[in-house]
């Protein structure tokens, strides 16, 4: 029941950033982009849409808004998957103060004449976890999985 609870409040804090997303993409969802649900995070895959307004490069090949992850294209958000997950976790523990967060580690590191994004302190954090949990026996990362559900 804890476990439950415990969900459902990581939901719920982070539901204002997932809001904003879907608000943001909320014109390509009815143009084209096709959804999925996986695991408890909706993903969105631009692919459809860019195909018919010509495919323009984004500045992006995935983007994460709380439990909303938007992809260039199903591959895109493929082989990000893991990386974006991440992220997914850590909208989860700061709901809504992600936002300012990320910008103002940004923002510092762009003072300081670094990459405002590989220098990133939510960045780094999600590249690192992302190389930890590569680097893990696939019967461990399966393990983890299973666990996670």
């Amino acid at each position: 029941m804890r476990r439950g609870f415990l969900r459902i409040a990581r939901y719920l804090w982070a539901a204002p950033c997932s809001a904003a997303g879907l608000l943001l993409f909320l014109p390509v969802l009815f143009l084209g982009s096709s959804v999925r649900l996986v695991g408890g995070v909706m993903e969105i895959s631009l692919a459809p849409f860019l195909h018919r307004i010509g495919r323009p490069r984004l500045p992006f090949h995935a983007i994460t808004f709380g439990h909303v992850v938007i992809g260039a294209s199903r591959a895109s958000l493929r082989r990000l998957s893991a990386h974006e997950r991440i992220h997914v976790r850590q909208y989860e523990s700061w709901g809504v103060l992600f936002f300012p967060a990320y910008l103002l580690s940004s923002l510092y590191q762009l003072l300081r004449g670094r990459n405002p994004y590989w220098h990133n302190w939510f960045e780094k954090r999600a590249y690192d976890r992302q190389r930890e949990k590569s680097a893990l026996p696939a019967e461990q990362r399966s393990k983890n999985r299973e666990a996670r559900r």
